[in-house]
């Protein structure tokens, strides 16, 4: 039976069918741009893992293989880059990305999208992640595009859920994008670029300044547990150095109890800390969970003066992270912590200094293991942990000294709230600039439906 021959649609035609229609547009953009459909304007291929039984290189063998944990900040880094073999590379060459291509992250971290350096033409992509193939379409402003609060909602209403998370190529082709002129892409791109360079330096500057905080806090907790910071104290009160004794926390603690294993929930009686609730040696009380088990509460409920550490955690810089609880609301704790019972012979406040120290950081770095996506500590291990321990009365007053000077250098650390607004900022000009409220469209300007018709006459 002979095939039916494809009827050939003009250009108006495919025109219709490429523009997004009116009631299904997220919200209405100015009168010379228009509503697509991402797979209407380019072309989208996927990457392709390496054959089963083969292994990334890390020697340069001239073929690189960019991988989705290489894919940051809007580029690809190459800082730790892999490579495969003549052979590998001659059996998936046809799943190479182009420095005019654009990628998407399909897996593990889902909707990344950037732009591919130079360095990278050519290169191997991951089944992880699809390249976006444009033509006519300023590059940096898809991916601004994509980048955006819209598009990135769409991705996560599409995103298909199992034991692993994936964004289909067919979801992305459906991705509804404001197309403005050509012309206005280059001017919305000038200006969404100057208004982040001066983000990014404002975000730089606080940066620097909190690494030089953190280095000077640690440079005087150093001298606390050395004594240096109560030399003096010590000569006035007759009392020497050799006062001091180094103990486990095993010997300082009657136990290490470890918190609930039952599921929280966003709303009850009384407040579930978890991992992210300690923060800087306190307790942040933001996005909380709480319970409504009386037994949990009964068995779990802190008091004022208890120090939570953290034992399991997914980033290998925060494992270890300890904090006092004030007693500021009802309050039992996860499983992912261990409540230390510490006894007569310390001060919670020192404990919970001496726990953020760097000699603790350092120690927890040494102890942890690694399990398929955590960082671990077992009580065991960070119940043989040392530390120096004064009198108590000593102990006392390296914390006044230490809640003195670290007074000043706390209200620095309210810098950090100041990164999480700049983030914001670049959400809220992302959201102006594909409204068209940047001020740059020029409504004489012929409208982006011929754009889109050059684009279709060439698909």
């Amino acid at each position: 039976m002979a095939k039916k021959k494809q009827i050939e649609l003009t250009i108006e035609e495919k025109l219709q069918n490429a523009l997004v229609p009116k009631e299904e547009q997220p919200y209405k953009i100015p009168n010379n741009w228009c509503w697509v459909r991402l797979g209407n304007i380019t072309q989208i291929k996927g990457g392709k893992r390496i054959p089963k039984g083969t292994s990334l290189l890390k020697e340069n063998t001239g073929y690189k293989y960019i991988r989705v944990t290489d894919m940051k900040n809007g580029t690809v880094l190459n800082d730790d880059i892999h490579y495969i073999s003549k052979d590998i590379y001659n059996k998936i060459s046809n799943y190479t990305i182009s420095k005019n291509d654009i990628y998407i992250t399909c897996a593990g971290t889902i909707g990344r999208v950037g732009i591919i350096p130079v360095e990278f033409d050519g290169a191997n992509l991951t089944e992880n992640a699809d390249k976006i193939i444009i033509k006519h379409i300023n590059k940096n402003l898809l991916v601004k595009v994509l980048s955006s609060y819209i598009v990135q909602k769409q991705i996560q209403e599409v995103i298909t859920t199992g034991c692993q998370p994936k964004l289909a190529i067919k979801k992305i082709e459906q991705l509804k994008i404001p197309l403005p002129p050509i012309n206005e892409q280059q001017r919305i791109v000038n200006i969404i670029e100057s208004l982040f360079a001066k983000l990014d330096r404002a975000k730089e500057l606080i940066e620097n300044t909190l690494a030089q905080f953190e280095q000077n806090k640690m440079a005087i907790l150093h001298k606390a547990f050395i004594g240096e910071l109560t030399a003096k104290w010590r000569k006035e009160n007759n009392i020497d150095l050799s006062s001091w004794k180094e103990k486990t926390i095993d010997e300082l603690c009657t136990s290490l109890k470890y918190g609930t294993s039952k599921k929280s929930k966003p709303e009850g009686s009384v407040v579930v800390l978890r991992m992210g609730n300690l923060q800087n040696g306190e307790i942040d009380w933001s996005n909380l969970m709480y319970t409504d088990d009386k037994e949990d509460i009964e068995k779990y409920l802190l008091k004022k003066g208890d120090v939570l550490f953290n034992r399991t955690n997914g980033s290998a810089d925060l494992i270890g992270k300890t904090s006092i609880y004030r007693g500021e609301y009802p309050a039992i704790y996860a499983g992912y912590l261990i409540k230390l019972d510490y006894g007569k012979d310390i001060i919670g406040e020192y404990l919970n200094y001496i726990m953020n120290s760097n000699k603790a950081r350092a120690y927890c770095n040494k102890i942890k293991s690694s399990g398929a996506s955590q960082f671990n500590i077992n009580a065991k291990k960070i119940g043989a942990f040392k530390i120096p321990v004064p009198t108590i009365e000593e102990q006392q007053e390296i914390v006044n000294i230490l809640d003195k000077l670290l007074a000043k250098y706390n209200k620095i650390k309210n810098l950090e709230q100041q990164l999480e607004k700049i983030e914001l900022l670049k959400k809220a000009i992302l959201a102006k600039a594909f409204r068209g409220e940047l001020g740059t469209n020029n409504p004489d300007e012929e409208s982006a439906e011929n754009l889109l018709k050059e684009i279709l006459a060439e698909k």
